[in-house]
């Protein structure tokens, strides 16, 4: 008999056809639609849920006894009470490794366009205004050779550290809980306390989960201690920053500008105020967001779920001790 299964994200045909071989699947626009009494039968029997960016709260979970399995086709799994999971012996898998390098590429693209005032230059010629030579009005600042300060040095930041490295010559500092040995002899990073990062880099670039302790890490007392034309750039979680210091920091000309891909809320309101200031680069939430990578991550996901449900030993299991 095959094991019920709840797809609440649209994922790639191929996927779904997988899916649907092996799992009695039901396809949901939302898991609040679960949540109907017309879905009660359906919630008494799921063993397995798939998908992404939706909370999967006590409200479901007391309603589903036979659940052993949520798949998130994200690497971040901040959105979910792990430790209620593991209570009630329900295994969480996500998706690692296969975003790094897309994610790195991205940073860097925030890296270089905050850096050449890509978002300001491009208003520019659209708005007709490109009327003569640029001037040292317009000019921007080199990456080449300057200091990048990596918050986190997991995958992603190792990936970053690797093209500033190798692509443009940058020194590595960096700050994590523990020293990595091998970004040291590879790209000559130096692991240093996290105010001195801030201190001393050109670029300060953060690459770390949401947790408990990195909520709100950065405020005005750290953007205070940055260079006053240092860029912060963010690629890892938006609620890691204080935005309302951010914003002000960037008014006031604390710092030179930022690279932001994330936000303490998503979508971004239309009335913030990082929406006008021409020292910011905005991107929507994009680190992961290529056709070839949504895809590997869908198909981690559909080997996340297969594997768990058929207790094949998960490698990518967040609370391994469920197992």
């Amino acid at each position: 008999m095959l094991p019920t299964v709840i797809l609440y994200k649209t994922i790639p045909a191929d996927l779904h056809a997988h899916l649907e071989q092996h799992c009695d699947l039901t396809v949901v626009n939302s898991l609040r639609d679960v949540l109907h009494p017309d879905m009660e039968s359906l919630l008494a029997r799921v063993e397995g849920l798939i998908g992404v960016n939706e909370m999967v709260g006590p409200e479901l979970l007391d309603r589903a006894p036979k659940l052993r399995v949520v798949s998130t086709i994200s690497v971040g799994y901040d959105i979910f009470d792990v430790a209620d999971l593991s209570r009630r012996g329900i295994m969480l898998m996500h998706t690692p490794d296969v975003l790094t390098e897309t994610t790195a590429d991205m940073i860097f693209m925030l890296i270089l366009c905050a850096a050449r005032r890509a978002t300001e230059m491009i208003e520019l010629v659209r708005k007709g205004q490109w009327t003569k030579d640029i001037g040292s009005e317009h000019f921007g600042t080199d990456v080449y050779g300057k200091k990048l300060g990596i918050l986190g040095m997991g995958r992603i930041g190792r990936s970053v550290a690797k093209r500033a490295h190798a692509g443009f010559n940058m020194e590595i500092l960096y700050h994590s809980r523990s020293v990595n040995e091998q970004v040291e002899k590879d790209f000559m990073a130096q692991r240093h306390s996290f105010d001195h990062v801030l201190a001393e880099s050109d670029f300060v670039c953060v690459t770390l989960p949401l947790s408990d302790q990195t909520k709100k890490l950065i405020g005005s007392r750290e953007l205070a201690l940055m260079k006053s034309d240092a860029f912060l750039i963010n690629g890892g979680r938006g609620a890691i920053i204080d935005e309302a210091a951010l914003i002000e920091a960037l008014q006031k000309n604390v710092i030179r500008g930022a690279g932001l891909d994330v936000y303490e809320q998503e979508p971004l309101a239309l009335d913030s105020p990082l929406l006008s200031l021409p020292n910011v680069v905005t991107l929507p939430h994009i680190g992961s967001a290529t056709h070839e990578t949504r895809h590997a991550m869908a198909r981690v996901a559909v080997e996340n779920l297969l594997a768990a449900l058929a207790d094949r030993s998960p490698v990518r299991c967040v609370n391994p001790e469920v197992i």
